[in-house]
């Protein structure tokens, strides 16, 4: 399929349509290129991240006041779609950058801590982690044990975090830890937490499956120094701003599902137009044909419901139950096209000259990431019966 007739369910905006030229055009020629030396050696995007920063794609969600391009949800998925089509591990990578720990600065942090740390992550200059999972708690996120010990000027950070993207990479990180341990999820505080600060210690770099180029590590805190002004919020809504930036993540991770899906049929059209079995094109047989139909049928409603989580998040409407609808349909669909994507190219799928290989590698995070499919479905039911 040739991008210029990929669908995109709505008419874009003059701008909308540049920006999507416009990553679409540095995914192909920057990126592609790189895509199977980085995947090989797990290398960390740097070089690409900081072009993609000076294009203002590390800055979607924020103000120009802050450094930021002043866009939206909607063009927020339009660029994540367009990058993940070509590598979903830079388009990880991005989404993680802009929706998680930037978006918990700037929607949470008070006018000098926004200040003094999106510009920089905005502009790509310095790259941001999120630290919410750990070990013993990762579906169940109010189980974590990292404390933060009050003192006369600010707190002593304690305890590990785990599978944190651009853990080691990432300069500023945003970090919950417990302040009040009898308050339970209200006893859960969020700080910004500098990576040279003593105690700061970045773990193991994990070995993973797919997604390798986007970086994940353990960090370790160990009296681990941060200062009162450092506390995001008020102490003990740690937990809560958490909840709402998941929100957000939900769509992100949405997006990014639609991405690979659409690379995975446009990589499977364009091989079964020239692979021949018995004396045709793969194309030309109904059984192909069909899985195309279904992919694109599942890809347009992924699509669709992840525009209207974008754009009910643009416009302010409370949008927990369709994110997470919009993260739980495009995932498992992405996970689909996927697996039918290797089993078009049939033993070539199966092989690492192919892009399909690495789609159905990195597919899998996406069922898990932002919260797990099973964890989406509590999500819709509670709000469909509480409503």
């Amino acid at each position: 399929m040739s991008f210029e007739n990929r669908p995109f369910i709505v008419d874009l905006t003059e701008d909308q349509a540049i920006i999507r030229d416009t990553i679409r055009d540095f995914a192909e020629k920057k990126i592609r290129p790189v895509i199977i030396e980085y995947d090989e050696v797990q290398k960390f995007p740097m070089d690409l991240l900081k072009e993609l920063g000076e294009l203002g794609f590390l800055g979607i969600l924020f103000p120009e006041e802050y450094g930021g391009s002043g866009l939206g949800y909607v063009e927020f998925e339009i660029i994540i779609e367009e990058l993940a089509s070509v590598d979903p591990s830079i388009a990880l990578s991005v989404a993680a950058h802009n929706g998680l720990c930037t978006s918990h600065i700037f929607r949470f942090g008070n006018e000098e801590q926004k200040h003094k740390y999106v510009p920089d992550l905005a502009s790509g200059k310095k790259i941001g982690a999120w630290a919410l999972t750990e070990p013993a708690s990762g579906s169940d996120a109010s189980g974590l044990q990292t404390v933060a010990e009050k003192t006369n000027d600010g707190y002593l950070l304690n305890g590990s975090k785990n599978f944190i993207t651009h853990g080691a990479n990432g300069e500023t990180a945003v970090v919950m830890a417990i302040t009040d341990k009898a308050k339970g999820k209200k006893g859960i505080s969020a700080f910004i937490v500098e990576k040279d600060t003593p105690g700061f210690i970045v773990g193991k770099k994990e070995n993973k499956l797919g997604m390798r180029s986007c970086e994940t590590s353990q960090l370790t805190f160990e009296n681990c120094f941060v200062p009162e002004e450092n506390l995001i919020g008020e102490q003990g809504m740690g937990f809560i701003q958490s909840l709402q930036i998941l929100e957000g993540g939900r769509i992100s991770i949405a997006s990014l599902s639609v991405g690979l899906a659409q690379g995975c049929l446009d990589e499977s059209i364009k091989y079964s137009k020239v692979r021949e079995q018995f004396g045709k094109p793969l194309s030309d047989f109904q059984s192909t044909q069909f899985k195309f139909a279904d992919m694109l049928t599942n890809i347009e409603a992924a699509r669709m419901l992840t525009l209207r989580a974008a754009y009910m998040k643009d416009k302010g409407i409370p949008n927990r139950k369709e994110a997470a609808i919009a993260k739980l349909f495009a995932s498992e669909i992405a996970e689909k096209a996927a697996s039918e994507a290797v089993q078009i190219h049939g033993g070539y799928g199966f092989i690492k000259d192919y892009p399909v290989e690495k789609y159905y590698r990195d597919v899998k995070l996406l069922t898990i990431g932002e919260g797990t499919s099973e964890i989406q479905r509590i999500v819709i039911a509670r709000e469909l019966l509480n409503n």
